[in-house]
Formats: C-alpha cells, structure tokens, sequence
C-alpha cells in the first residue's frame, strides 16, 4: 500500500512537470514603419490567415503590437487624394519587432 500511494505521488509530479513543460507562450512581435508624405495617412492594418490588427499612425510612424507570429500584409489607410498602400510578405518572428521600412503613397 505504502508503494503504490509513492507510485501515484510519483506520478502525479511527473504529469504536472509534463504539463509545465508542454505549455509555452506565444510570444508577440510587432510591425513597425513610416509613411510618406506623413500626413497622408490615418491606418495601418495587418492582416494574418487568423488575425486582423491595426494601428493610427502619427506624424508618419505606425507600430502594429500583438503580432502572432506569421505572414502579414500591411496595408495603409490613406488620405484622399492618396491611394491605399499595401505591403505583402510581412514575417513577424516570435517575440521580435519588424521594421518595414517607409511606405510612400501615391495620388
């Protein structure tokens, strides 16, 4: 009786040591950039298979926070007379900020 109540003890440590070990956070990145001319634009957006997020940009800067990891396309929110801009391709890795650069928008 003494070994199996060790056994079962034994046990139920091993599964919450599993347990600890199988659950690991996802860390999020962010998407940041510019925009030109900066007063052109009020949105960014960025869009996964699975999430849509989105950020105001102000005086030109835009960071997009709560990125999963994955694909994005980064789209800008233009100002008439400007035209939407969009950029495809955008990798966010694991924890980590990407800089995409200046976005110039076009009449």
């Amino acid at each position: 009786m003494k070994n199996a109540k060790k056994s079962i003890v034994a046990l139920a440590f091993a599964a919450a040591g599993l347990g600890l070990f199988a659950f690991n956070a996802v860390r999020t990145g962010s998407i940041k950039g510019t925009v030109n001319p900066a007063d052109a634009a009020v949105r960014a957006w960025a869009l996964s298979s699975t999430d849509t997020l989105r950020a105001d940009i102000n005086k030109g800067a835009f960071e997009i926070t709560d990125a999963k990891p994955g694909t994005y396309r980064v789209i800008i929110e233009a100002k008439p007379p400007y035209k939407n801009a969009a950029k495809d391709g955008v990798t966010i890795t694991d924890g980590q900020a990407t800089d995409i650069g200046e976005i110039k928008l076009e009449q």
